[in-house]
């Protein structure tokens, strides 16, 4: 119903931002990663949304690229996972992260969000394993997906060398978020796994 919003930033509240569209205030819930990347007060944004509809209220739930709202519709798919639960987990995981949580099956690392248990977070992963895919995730950070916010950087292969080290990496015991961030850290100059996993270790030991 409401794709997306575009106007200036006008306040940053808990979980929420207000952007001023011709002169009417939007209250738009944000995971508080999202929240952290907004431009300075004054500033113009453009945030996707999904608008929930309840017998006693109607909510704006905003994300950065059509990527991160499309992982958060996924999300309350999910049984007993609503927009304010499905919130909360992309404000404890980057959409990222949480791809690779699921695809490594790291169910302690969705679990820690508040409210979430081990069984949802078991039951998360059975339903979105196959949706989601992480050289599609890496390849849709590397080219910048639909946002100027991204960075740009990478080919299909570095993408390739990315996911292999990743899941090097939590073979090894290391978390899947922790591993993920490690290895996005590592030099797009990096010509091997061997490599990224060298510069991935220096972040983590």
């Amino acid at each position: 119903m409401i794709s997306y919003i575009r106007g200036e930033l006008c306040d940053i509240e808990e979980q929420k931002a207000i952007v001023d569209v011709n002169g009417v205030g939007y209250g738009i819930y944000m995971p508080q990663q999202a929240l952290s990347l907004l431009p300075p007060m004054g500033q113009q944004v453009k945030i996707h949304t999904y608008l929930n509809i309840r017998e006693d209220a109607m909510q704006l739930f905003g994300f950065l690229t059509k990527e991160d709202l499309n992982v958060f519709r996924l999300l309350i798919g999910v049984n007993g996972i609503g927009p304010k639960a499905g919130l909360n987990i992309l404000s404890c995981l980057s959409p990222d992260e949480l791809r690779f949580a699921v695809l490594s099956e790291d169910a302690k690392a969705i679990s820690a969000t508040p409210g979430i248990g081990k069984k949802t977070a078991e039951k998360l992963i059975l339903e979105l394993k196959d949706k989601l895919n992480i050289e599609d995730m890496l390849d849709h950070a590397a080219h910048g997906g639909d946002s100027e916010d991204l960075a740009s950087g990478t080919d299909t292969a570095s993408n390739t060398m990315q996911a292999e080290a990743v899941q090097a990496l939590t073979a090894l015991g290391y978390g899947s978020a922790e591993s993920l961030r490690a290895v996005k850290k590592s030099s797009p100059e990096c010509s091997s796994v061997e490599d990224i996993l060298k510069e991935a270790l220096k972040f983590l030991l």
